[in-house]
């Protein structure tokens, strides 16, 4: 649990990089990597989910 956590930090701290840098610059390969982000934040916080229900199970 502790690792995935970590990966979701991690993909957070890049999204909002690339989110500001698409906003603040105008970069358009940043926001490329944000939406990237996004779809794999989104996977991560489905594991979490499904890892933080099993825990709560024990």
């Amino acid at each position: 649990m502790k690792e995935l956590l970590e990966k979701i930090n991690a993909e957070i701290a890049s999204f909002q990089e690339n989110a500001n840098s698409q906003m603040e610059n105008s970069n358009k390969a940043a926001g490329t990597r944000a939406r990237k982000n996004s779809l794999e934040l989104t996977k991560l916080l489905k594991e979490f989910r499904q890892v933080s229900l099993e825990e709560s199970k024990k």
